[in-house]
């Protein structure tokens, strides 16, 4: 991700470092700057409120669980019209960091069934989580209210435009059958 990413305050927790009897609780609110570079970085217009909160729990001796909520408002432009779209998220995020995960060693691998089980890192970066969340929540073809994708028509000046019926080869053949039995009678 971009420099300006890379050290939102306290985003960075050595699990090493972290009280293993208690879950670590933690809140990130990136600053305005901040939420510009994540929009950049995102391909998003804008991002207006962003804040990530939860904990991460010890599980067992070495692995750990990351449960938070993503609140987020964004901007992005409309896939027809291109006019601003604000979308609010509020999405739960769930993790789990484990420390033995089997490796296989095949060509073709199943993946595995739970998408939210990671390998065990030293340094877990909690700003780097919360971004994922928010590219992976983010509206896939945001509309503004009303907008239609409808028929469009693109030619040369003076040419006539070809439509979607004119793209259908075997359309005519049709009404060309019936005009034929039509004459036969």
């Amino acid at each position: 991700m971009d420099a300006a990413l890379a050290h939102l305050p306290q985003s960075q927790m050595r699990l090493a470092d972290l009280a293993t009897r208690k879950p670590t609780t933690f809140l990130l609110t990136p600053t305005a700057d901040e939420r510009r570079a994540i929009a950049d970085a995102l391909g998003i217009t804008g991002i207006k409120k962003l804040r990530f909160e939860g904990e991460l729990a010890p599980q067992d001796r070495k692995d750990w669980a990351l449960k938070a909520e993503l609140g987020a408002t964004v901007v992005q432009d409309c896939v027809v019209t291109l006019d601003p779209v604000t979308t609010r998220i509020d999405e739960p995020v769930t993790r789990q960091y484990v420390a033995d995960i089997p490796q296989i060693e095949a060509s073709e691998v199943e993946m595995l069934v739970d998408e939210t089980v990671e390998d065990l890192p030293e340094t877990l970066d909690i700003a780097q989580v919360m971004i994922e969340a928010l590219s992976l929540a983010l509206p896939t073809y945001p509309r503004v209210a009303g907008a239609d994708l409808s028929e469009a028509v693109f030619t040369q000046p003076g040419a006539t435009p070809m439509s979607d019926d004119d793209a259908k080869p075997f359309a005519g053949l049709g009404a060309l059958r019936e005009s034929l039995e039509k004459k036969d009678k």
